[in-house]
């Protein structure tokens, strides 16, 4: 069978979320099904570390889809060319957009809705793109992949799609998520906070990260506890809006907290592995892969207890209301100076994170791709 998957999002060493997805299952789908044909679509000159196998064709097709314009162009017309050139048997989307304009069978693989719930996030195209098509997406598809019982409990909801058409994948972590060492934790933290301890967040500077509450709540954390303890923030600043520019701004402590960038998946695993904690307390998420990677670096995990935090979370890590900031402070300092519960965390952390491999989401991901080659409709 011919199996073309969008890749626009493989690229070199500027893999984030739904990148990450599709590498780690695409890797290990490619590899496992030789007797298949897979064509990778990208939208620019491809990198062959994402070649994962012989049995891959990569394609470019034109323009480089990085705006709604050129999103529309992208997919309604060089995406529907390229699977008829080839005669597709399947077109799996891991960033969930589809192509109106072709008959191929086709898989998205949903993330969240956070356009819907939180419209005035993204820039206006973008919002208008996405809250057009993608109920359109989901009524195309054969059958929809999300990473959350909460969305596609929100995508039944939302859409009107039935629960049979939507399969649940959980996300994993990557391998080079471990615990470190004391001197290695040592050497990390004088690279990166002048040897102090620190919090750290990982994802991008997007307004429903809730970067506005964990800075308000970071300052009063350091008023209660005089400490040397430091934020750390892991991501680049693609959305950093007027909002969240002036609550750093207007924090007593922001010489505390430290701007990364992004990180290199090695660099990023030592500074996970080193913080104190991780925090993470968006206000809507789909799933939240950076609370697996902790759980996998043995530290204890700050996160929402709204959308799919929770049911990633489960009973390993400390739930916050993301909408208080007096909660996501206490939080941090429950898991700065509560010994006990750190230990207790960490430990639920080491079961939690066996229910999330990147091996069972390409097993689970190859079985929805199996099921939609076979029907026969």
């Amino acid at each position: 069978m011919k199996i073309a998957v969008n890749t626009r999002l493989l690229l070199p060493d500027r893999l984030e979320g739904i990148g990450w997805v599709a590498y780690e299952t695409l890797k290990r789908i490619t590899l496992a099904h030789p007797e298949h044909e897979f064509f990778f679509i990208f939208d620019r000159k491809w990198d062959k570390r994402f070649i994962f196998s012989d049995n891959i064709t990569p394609i470019v097709a034109k323009p480089q889809a990085r705006h709604p314009f050129l999103y529309y162009l992208w997919f309604e017309w060089s995406i529907p060319r390229v699977l008829k050139k080839i005669n597709a048997d399947l077109f799996l989307s891991p960033d969930a957009y589809l192509s109106l304009k072709t008959k191929v069978k086709s898989i998205p693989i949903f993330h969240d809705l956070n356009f819907e719930h939180y419209p005035k996030d993204l820039p206006f195209l973008e919002r208008k793109y996405y809250r057009y098509f993608f109920p359109r997406y989901a009524h195309k598809a054969r059958q929809i992949v999300t990473v959350s019982a909460y969305s596609k409990k929100d995508i039944m909801n939302l859409y009107d799609i039935p629960e049979e058409k939507i399969s649940v994948v959980y996300n994993g972590a990557n391998e080079k998520f471990c615990p470190i060492g004391d001197a290695a934790k040592e050497e990390t933290r004088n690279a990166l906070s002048d040897g102090c301890p620190y919090f750290i967040f990982v994802g991008a500077l997007h307004p429903r990260k809730n970067l506005v509450r964990l800075f308000q709540a970071f300052d009063y954390f350091k008023e209660q506890h005089r400490s040397n303890i430091k934020l750390l923030v892991v991501g680049n600043k693609k959305y950093w809006t007027k909002d969240i520019r002036l609550a750093y701004e207007g924090m007593r402590h922001s010489d505390e907290v430290i701007f990364s960038g992004r990180m290199s998946s090695e660099n990023l695993h030592k500074a996970v592995a080193s913080a104190l904690a991780m925090t993470y307390v968006s206000y809507f998420e789909g799933f939240g892969i950076p609370i697996i990677e902790s759980y996998y670096c043995d530290i204890p995990v700050i996160t929402s207890n709204i959308t799919a935090m929770p049911e990633v979370a489960g009973d390993a890590a400390i739930l916050v209301d993301p909408f208080s900031v007096k909660s996501i402070a206490r939080g941090l300092e429950q898991a700065a100076f509560d010994m006990e519960l750190r230990t207790r965390m960490i430990e639920k952390g080491r079961e939690r994170r066996k229910l999330f491999t990147w091996q069972n989401s390409a097993d689970q991901l190859w079985e929805v791709i199996k099921k939609v080659l076979n029907d026969k409709k």
